[in-house]
């Protein structure tokens, strides 16, 4: 039994320890799985983590890639950008540069506009200045015309005596040839016409005078800064204009004279009737007209007390001195009656009434027109002792002369009318006087009439007390008295109980 037991015991033993053994290698193989599992889960870790690590090898190589991608983007985009900046600097200083070039090019370009401008400015301004003395110098050598008269004009004399004994016509071509050498400025030498009466020993002479636009119309020129800048004209006066033409006319007038006297032998030549006309067209018709602006005859001893070199001579004055008819107006062409006509076809001489001097033969004073009417009432009153000059006869107010009295207490304005009448004067001329008196401020009025007033007239002219009635025998005792002149008055009927002496 303890044999069986102990086999038993072994058997359970055995049992045990085979369960036991194989349980341990149950174990064992447990662990030895668990072994490779460990080694397996081991492994499969490795290989995660290797896989893992070449993941990550792989995304650091790729970020490295990236990373190096976009440097190197990064470096290509700043070397782009370093070279468009390059590029722009370049670009950038081009145009720097090129605006600097079109700066300093617009600079100098404005710089010549305004040398060129400033230049111009002066050129103007000194064109101004130049036509300036251009007119300037004119007007001197208008002024100087009866001064710079031609020298050695009495050397020919002899010559002149000479050419006589060839008869009128080769005295008339010598003399004519030795004036048309005398030097006149530029516009002023106009054609000479000259005739000779033997008899008289007078010579006649008929000039052409230069027409107002000898007259510079311009006093001066000034410069202008306009847009554009220009040279303009200062217009010279009106009244300015036509005094020196006044004075111009004169001083040809007396040049002439001298001259025809100075080249002409005194036994020959005695006396000088001079005429001065001017072509020129009629500014109211168009037409062409020669209307003559001064007329004086005198003789050689009286022209040669003038002293035509002094510079104070009044050339107007010295023609009034020798009684010459001057028109008031010549500017206007107003004419005057020559004091002698000729015809140079046949020198065959008429002289005509010589309003001022006073002729051989009686002048009728109703067959004169009424500008040598109005000029000899003029002369008249200045022969009395007023100071008298003609109007206009277009804008005169109904004035025909206008005189001044410089006494200090009666004296003052007078206001002239000349009717050149046949017939009785309305009575209506002599309120119409009044009127203009009125008008005029003038401290006396004076109608001065070829013919007779009414009692209603002479009764209006007593009530005012300032005017004074002339009539046409007042009128012949005043010229007969101061001018020296028995004048005629052709009167068609003469008014009860009126007799002309």
């Amino acid at each position: 039994m303890a044999r069986k037991k102990s086999l038993t015991a072994q058997l359970v033993q055995a049992y045990q320890e085979a369960k036991k053994a194989k349980a341990a290698e149950a174990k064992r193989l447990q662990q030895e799985e668990a072994r490779r599992a460990r080694a397996a889960e081991q492994e499969r870790l490795q290989k995660e983590r290797a896989a893992a690590k070449e993941e990550r090898e792989q995304a650091q190589r790729w970020a490295a890639a990236q990373r190096e991608k976009k440097r190197q983007d990064a470096e290509r985009k700043r070397k782009a950008e370093q070279v468009e900046r390059d590029l722009a600097r370049r670009q950038e200083a081009r145009e720097r540069q090129a605006a600097q070039k079109e700066r300093e090019r617009k600079q100098k370009a404005e710089q010549a506009v305004r040398r060129a401008k400033q230049e111009h400015v002066e050129a103007l301004k000194a064109e101004a200045q130049q036509r300036t003395a251009d007119v300037q110098a004119r007007e001197a050598t208008l002024s100087r015309v009866l001064v710079d008269r031609s020298p050695g004009l009495r050397d020919h004399c002899q010559a002149m005596e000479h050419a006589l004994v060839g008869g009128a016509t080769a005295f008339i071509e010598a003399v004519e040839g030795v004036l048309a050498g005398c030097d006149y400025p530029a516009g002023l030498r106009r054609a000479w016409r000259l005739a000779y009466a033997p008899e008289s020993r007078e010579l006649m002479v008929d000039v052409d005078l230069p027409g107002q636009d000898i007259i510079p119309p311009a006093a001066g020129y000034r410069y202008k800064a306009a847009d554009p800048p220009a040279v303009v004209p200062q217009p010279r006066k009106e009244a300015e204009t036509k005094e020196l033409y006044r004075q111009l006319v004169a001083r040809l007038a007396l040049r002439a004279v001298d001259e025809v006297l100075a080249v002409t032998p005194p036994a020959v030549v005695t006396s000088v009737a001079f005429n001065g006309h001017v072509q020129a067209k009629d500014r109211a018709t168009g037409r062409t007209v020669r209307p003559c602006l001064v007329s004086v005859r005198t003789e050689r001893d009286t022209f040669a007390e003038l002293i035509l070199d002094e510079t104070e001579l009044d050339p107007v004055l010295c023609l009034r001195h020798l009684n010459a008819i001057v028109s008031q107006h010549p500017y206007d062409l107003e004419p005057v009656r020559p004091v002698v006509t000729f015809d140079l076809s046949k020198y065959k001489f008429v002289d005509e009434i010589d309003i001022v001097a006073g002729l051989d033969s009686r002048p009728d004073l109703v067959a004169l027109d009424p500008t040598e009417f109005e000029h000899l009432v003029r002369r008249l009153f200045e022969a009395i002792g007023l100071k008298a000059w003609v109007t206009q006869a277009s804008r005169d107010d109904g004035i025909d002369a206008v005189a001044t009295n410089e006494d200090p207490i009666i004296g003052g304005l007078c206001i002239i009318q000349a009717k050149r009448y046949k017939n009785v004067v309305p009575a209506e001329a002599v309120r119409a006087l009044a009127g203009v008196m009125h008008d005029k401020a003038a401290a006396k009025g004076i109608l001065v009439t070829t013919s007779w007033f009414g009692t209603a007239s002479k009764d209006f002219a007593q009530r005012t007390g300032r005017m004074e009635l002339i009539d046409g025998r007042g009128l012949k005792a005043l010229l007969k008295e101061h001018l020296n002149i028995d004048a005629l008055l052709g009167l068609p009927k003469l008014p009860t109980g009126w007799h002309l002496r």
